[in-house]
């Protein structure tokens, strides 16, 4: 089944990807920077201080004021967006439902990829496998014409196998190209945790969207009893006896985990938005993302 039909890609057009600092790329995108650059739009003036080039000195300006004042003028700059959605063996949850967690982290990096590729950007998507290398990679490309054979990459993606996101994210900062906009789509259910890998991109000058996401039963389990857990990732397994003091103590640390992320992220710039796959993407995209300024 398709992750996006034609009227969903037409509303994901009228958007575009929000970077606090836009990496200059080999040629100029089409998206307006929040740098000041070198091009003909006037953006703002400061004061001139010395060593400043004088042919960017309002005369004018001058003239009137008696003071010195540097035009600043926005530049053109393309964007690098780097996609990595966490396909380890954990997002294969639940099974065969619409809350499916690989497939939502598909949806949400096809969106954000058609968004970015439509607008002029550089896009490279990356699935992070438990298998082999680790590495499953698309792109960089740009351009529109692009976006089916993005959408053809993420819907052949399969979850399995172990993910050391720390070890993954490290490696990734090393090896993938540009630094630019990065969105982690991941449960963020990795042994090793997370802290040292979204370091390592944030000193390699990645700007990171962490979308956390969880399935429904995930925040408030249905199941009750005696029950036998078993870790699909590595296989070991705990055997409890599920009530409703045990939920309640399973959702209070579930929202320590979450807070304890959320206090990470915000002392880093980090976009933490946390989530749940029965929200709506298109509620994410157009409505959470745009709140947090994420997209606009």
């Amino acid at each position: 089944m398709p992750l996006f039909d034609e009227t969903a890609l037409r509303k994901l057009e009228q958007l575009t990807l929000v970077a606090e600092q836009v990496r200059v790329g080999a040629q100029k995108g089409d998206r307006r920077s929040r740098k000041r650059g070198t091009s003909i739009e006037f953006a703002d003036f400061r004061n001139y201080t010395q060593g400043d080039d004088l042919r960017r000195l309002d005369w004018n300006v001058y003239a009137r004021l008696e003071r010195p004042f540097i035009k600043l003028l926005e530049e053109e700059e393309d964007l690098a967006v780097h996609l990595l959605v966490d396909a380890s063996g954990s997002m294969d949850w639940p099974a065969n439902e619409p809350t499916h967690k690989l497939r939502y982290a598909l949806t949400l990096a096809g969106a954000l990829g058609h968004i970015g590729l439509t607008s002029g950007d550089q896009v490279l998507a990356t699935l992070l496998t438990g298998r082999g290398e680790g590495f499953q990679r698309w792109g960089p490309y740009r351009g529109a014409q692009n976006s089916l054979r993005l959408l053809q990459f993420l819907e052949t993606a399969q979850a399995g196998g172990l993910t050391q996101l720390n070890l993954a994210l490290q490696q990734y900062a090393l090896r993938g190209g540009r630094p630019g906009l990065l969105f982690l789509i991941s449960d963020m259910l990795s042994p090793a945790g997370y802290k040292e890998g979204l370091n390592a991109l944030l000193s390699r000058g990645y700007e990171v969207g962490l979308l956390h996401l969880l399935s429904p039963d995930e925040v408030t389990p249905p199941l009750a009893g005696d029950l036998k857990l078993v870790d699909v990732e590595t296989g070991r397994d705990a055997e409890i006896s599920l009530d409703a003091d045990t939920v309640r103590a399973y959702q209070a640390r579930l929202r320590e985990w979450q807070a304890e992320i959320a206090a990470f992220s915000t002392g880093r710039g980090i976009h933490y938005i946390p989530l749940t796959t029965d929200l709506p993407w298109e509620k994410l995209i157009l409505q959470t993302l745009r709140a947090r300024s994420v997209v606009k």
